[in-house]
């Protein structure tokens, strides 16, 4: 194998693929990056066993081939190189070396064979669609925060994606809940989307195509069986098991008669929760919420280290009420809306609250109170 690769292709091939690839490994061939040369193009593929990447980028092939290199180590060596340096690889027949040359640097790296290398395979896949890497980016971002990492509970480390049926229409929703709050957000349903099986897609998949989608914004493809999913964006294939587990009726602890309704400028609300928050305490993270009237006073006790209030204008129709909340939970939901307003719909102390953005009816939150 002998070829020719410009440093920039062939660093963003490797950040892509790299990201799997666990820095510890018992299985020496899962710490290396396969690289296969032929016809004008570089192969590459890295995986864990659980998620597979896959991206091609042009080079000059030479003499055409393949091997397996240390992943991380490559892809710090061309990370370090001139930019716009033209980068020479190759490996001589049988030797257990890659040589990698780039103007006076080079650099011999130890090789494992192609052939060893593992595959997740490519068929079974039952539904295909695409749909606009932006709404892909939306159901993710906007849902992963609330992906639990109780692995007790492995059903609930992942986001579910199905296609669900709604007084709108069908749609494609995520959901993800630790529970302590869940977070759901829909996107138009793609044509193919009919009947797909719903999937939990597990927390490491959904973070590596978060990272995907940073570098594209066109079509994804998206192929899944019941325990397969994959996602095409250019070059670029990530293939994932899925997690084997039933998702809770996620349905069942969506309230349905909040009625008192709190509206609150969101911008504010961030800066006030994050300031009282400060002298919570780093167990409980518990801030009180006292509604009344056109306003609304958040507030914190903390026995060891003093207390804190502030007060901001709110609109509140209903029975004056306190509720008590998970500091950092309301930020982390308050943190994705979009819109001027925050909407809350509340019950009692003691009951599930729905938060909402005032512009963005897509996406609903819930949010379990506690005792304060």
């Amino acid at each position: 194998m002998r070829l020719l690769i410009e440093k920039s292709a062939l660093l963003k091939a490797l950040q892509h693929v790299t990201s799997v690839v666990e820095r510890r490994n018992t299985i020496p061939i899962l710490a290396n990056v396969s690289l296969r040369a032929e016809a004008g193009m570089l192969h590459f593929k890295a995986t864990d066993l659980d998620i597979e990447v896959t991206e091609t980028a042009q080079a000059e092939v030479a003499a055409p081939g393949g091997t397996t290199a240390p992943a991380h180590t490559l892809h710090d060596i061309v990370r370090k190189l001139p930019e716009g340096s033209q980068i020479e690889v190759s490996r001589q027949g049988d030797e257990g070396r890659m040589a990698l040359t780039a103007g006076p640097s080079r650099f011999l790296l130890a090789c494992l064979p192609a052939d060893d290398f593992p595959d997740l395979g490519l068929s079974g896949m039952s539904h295909r669609f695409e749909l606009p890497a932006r709404d892909l980016a939306r159901l993710i971002e906007k849902t992963r925060f609330a992906i639990s990492t109780e692995e007790t509970r492995y059903y609930l480390n992942g986001i579910y994606l199905h296609a669900a049926e709604t007084p709108e229409g069908w749609r494609l929703r995520a959901v993800a809940t630790d529970g302590h709050r869940l977070a759901r957000m829909d996107v138009d349903l793609p044509e193919g989307g009919g009947g797909m099986p719903g999937v939990i897609v597990p927390r490491k998949t959904v973070h590596e195509v978060a990272k995907l989608l940073t570098d594209h914004n066109e079509t994804v493809a998206v192929e899944l069986s019941a325990n397969k999913i994959r996602f095409t964006a250019g070059n670029v294939v990530l293939t994932s098991k899925l997690i084997d587990g039933t998702f809770p009726n996620y349905q069942q602890v969506i309230p349905q008669g909040n009625d008192r309704i709190l509206q609150v400028e969101n911008a504010a609300f961030i800066s006030a929760v994050d300031r009282v928050s400060t002298l919570s305490s780093e167990k409980g993270r518990a801030v009180k919420l006292n509604i009344a009237g056109g306003k609304l006073v958040l507030s914190v006790n903390n026995p060891d280290s003093g207390s804190a209030t502030e007060e901001l204008e709110a609109e509140y129709a209903a029975e004056p009420m306190e509720i008590g909340f998970n500091a950092r939970y309301l930020l982390d939901i308050s943190a994705q809306f979009e819109g001027d307003r925050a909407v809350f719909k509340l019950s009692d102390a003691s009951a599930p609250t729905v938060m909402q953005d005032e512009k963005d009816a897509s996406a609903l939150y819930v949010l379990m109170p506690m005792r304060v």
